[in-house]
């Protein structure tokens, strides 16, 4: 260990102690988000002097609400991560000014809290003579799974790191950050600066401490790996990542993060400003999985306010108008007065569709409106975002159910059949249901949608709910502004068109002013066409304006669901070893694998094994995979062919048997 020169030993936090807070912040957007405010806004108490440093941009607004919590407000290019960030923050405050100080703090946004008090923290750390100390440590990794040689050392978390006078005014603080070296990548930033502040500063001589240490936790990782366990011991620290990391990791790790945003909210944390955060800055798909969105609601109303009813609209296509009674049987299962917008596509399909309401008298339609489109092109979602758009203007409804005559005739009988009631029974299965989905508006603030999980029995949606729409939805989704990061794989969309939604979560796509042109005709209705994009699209407008996203499902369908997916993964991780997420990454590294023919076998051998050569022979992976199916194809349709000739000679002698 080499020694510090000039040592100061150091000591326990002054009682008329001064604290600095170097606050890192960076959002895409240029907001400050609620959970900015109120951290600072609790943190305030504890320290004389906040400085943020905002890498990147800041609006008007942000800067605004910055300006009521923080005393120094800096925004700089966003250029070298957090560690430049830190490092060219305090050299604006310069080190004269700092040495008035006894403590300050690095810090960053990639947290939530406090959950509790940050007073209990304050108070037992203080008392320690150290010269830094960290909220949470991870724990020491042989190999260094960054360099893959080497230690990784245990080290505090750069989410919070405290350092007293005695080490900040150090000769070797001063050297650490004069040679701290331009910072590019994210590994860079581990390897430079987090992972090497620890160990570096205690080799010279420094004493350190941690709050909430890695020795006390069963991981060596207890920030994303046991949040909860921290929580109950009073760390008032959340990290942002136990919400947006990949969901196969965590699901190796049985993390929970439904228990621990319930086990947050315990403690009194505001939870909707964590949901508020994450669904602009997360895919939707992988927050929704991480924290288990989705709401299995009982028949019996357990949870539904009469006292404070929402102000509600029912939105239903009916191009069958044989379905008006069956659709008018649902949302009469709504837990209070409702207005009702019909759409349809003629006069005649009108006539029927108002006698029918004439015969009913429902009581719960507190009045009832009748819309003749003139174009069917673009269906349920032209007929919604055109033909209603008046509904869907702000504060005039609360909570808006949209439904249409579902048939599905272009599938089998049994997967169209399937789909319509896998629609109408996860939205409206029975009265109490529905009042337990209204209820959950009532509850979250926050939430802006709630529709059926995705479909999977009968449809092969699974591993491709882009299909060939993802394209058209990323230039629509610049057009409208829509920033939020896009799904890998499937989107979090409501496969169907049947949805709970809240009209202000709708308004990026509601302000739009869309024509019946735009969309597909009837009869050319398929994937990459504007309906469809938009189906794909909903959750990702909604989150842009901070709403989440839940799906809700009733008790028979999660059985049906349930057993389904558990029987088809289970067939799928037949042939491969390890846990699921071994397996994915397995299959996304050996890539498409088509029809198993002799080029997609050779490409995924070569990319397991040799995957420089698998680099060198990509140009000619399309031409040969294109020359493949084309095979494939001429082989698939000879043998159809040879098939119904089959089919056929055995018909005419069969006939021929039957006629002797």
């Amino acid at each position: 260990m080499e020694q510090r020169a000039n040592a100061v030993e150091p000591v326990a936090f002054p009682a008329d102690g001064r604290r600095i807070v170097f606050y890192l912040l960076h959002d895409s957007r240029g907001d400050v988000d609620d959970y900015v405010v109120y951290k600072l806004r609790e943190l305030r108490p504890f320290v004389q002097h906040i400085f943020v440093v905002v890498n990147g941009e800041l609006t008007d607004e942000g800067r605004s609400r910055l300006d009521q919590v923080a005393d120094t407000v800096w925004v700089r290019d966003n250029v070298g991560f957090d560690v430049w960030g830190y490092k060219t923050a305090m050299a604006r405050f310069g080190a004269d000014r700092l040495a008035e100080f006894d403590e300050l703090i690095l810090m960053n946004y990639t947290w939530f809290g406090p959950v509790g008090s940050f007073a209990p923290v304050f108070d037992r750390m203080n008392e320690q003579p150290v010269d830094f100390w960290g909220m949470t440590d991870y724990g020491a990794e042989t190999p260094n799974p960054y360099t893959r040689t080497g230690v990784l050392h245990r080290h505090l978390q750069s989410h919070w790191i405290a350092v007293r006078r005695s080490m900040f005014t150090s000769d070797e603080w001063r050297v650490y950050w004069d040679e701290m070296p331009v910072i590019t990548t994210y590994t860079e930033s581990i390897l430079t600066h987090e992972s090497r502040f620890t160990h570096h500063f205690e080799e010279l001589g420094f004493t350190s401490a941690v709050a909430f240490a890695v020795d006390d936790y069963p991981s060596q990782h207890p920030a994303l790996l046991n949040a909860d366990l921290l929580l109950d011991d009073g760390c008032p620290v959340l990290k942002r990542r136990a919400f947006f990391h990949y969901p196969p990791y965590l699901d190796r790790h049985a993390v929970i993060g439904r228990w621990t945003i319930e086990k947050a909210a315990s403690y009194g944390y505001p939870v909707e400003m964590l949901f508020q955060n994450l669904v602009k800055n997360s895919q939707p798909k992988s927050l929704y999985a991480d924290a288990s969105m989705m709401e299995v609601l009982p028949d019996v109303d357990v949870s539904y306010d009469p006292g404070h009813p929402l102000r509600l609209a029912a939105v239903a296509h009916i191009f069958y108008e044989d379905m008006t009674d069956e659709l008018l049987d649902r949302l009469v299962m709504l837990p209070s007065a409702f207005d009702l917008f019909i759409t349809t596509t003629d006069d005649e399909k009108a006539a029927h569709i108002q006698a029918v309401l004439d015969q009913r008298a429902d009581e719960k339609v507190a009045r009832s409106e009748i819309r003749v489109l003139p174009s069917n092109r673009g269906r349920d979602l032209s007929a919604f975002f055109i033909a209603c758009r008046d509904v869907l203007e702000p504060g005039r409804y609360d909570l808006v159910v949209k439904i249409h005559s579902k048939k599905t005739v272009q599938d089998s009988y049994n997967a169209g059949r399937y789909f319509k009631y896998q629609q109408l029974d996860n939205v409206l299965n029975s009265p109490g249901y529905a009042a337990n989905a209204v209820a959950l508006f009532q509850k979250e603030p926050g939430l802006g949608l709630a529709f059926p999980p995705m479909i999977h029995v009968g449809y092969p949606t699974m591993g491709r709910g882009w299909y060939a729409n993802r394209a058209p939805a990323e230039a629509l989704a610049k057009d409208l502004g829509i920033r939020v990061p896009f799904d890998d794989i499937s989107p979090l969309a409501p496969y169907g068109c049947f949805w709970y939604a809240r009209p202000e979560a709708l308004r990026l796509l509601v302000d739009h002013e869309w024509t019946y042109e735009e969309y597909a005709a009837p009869d050319q209705h398929r994937d990459g066409s504007l309906a469809h994009v938009q189906e794909r699209l909903i959750s990702y407008a909604a989150a842009e304006l901070g709403y989440h996203t839940r799906t809700i499902s009733a008790l028979e369908h999660t059985a049906i669901s349930h057993v389904a997916l558990d029987f088809k993964l289970d067939q799928m991780g037949a042939t491969m070893p390890g846990y699921p997420i071994d397996q994915i990454q397995f299959l996304h590294r050996a890539g498409w694998l088509g029809h198993g023919g002799i080029v997609a076998l050779t490409r995924v051998y070569l990319k397991l094994n040799h995957p420089k050569i698998a680099a060198t022979l990509r140009p000619l992976e399309r031409p040969a995979r294109i020359a493949h199916a084309w095979l494939w194809r001429m082989r698939h349709r000879a043998e159809l062919k040879r098939n119904r000739e089959e089919v056929a000679g055995d018909l005419a002698e069969g006939e021929l048997r039957s006629s002797q």
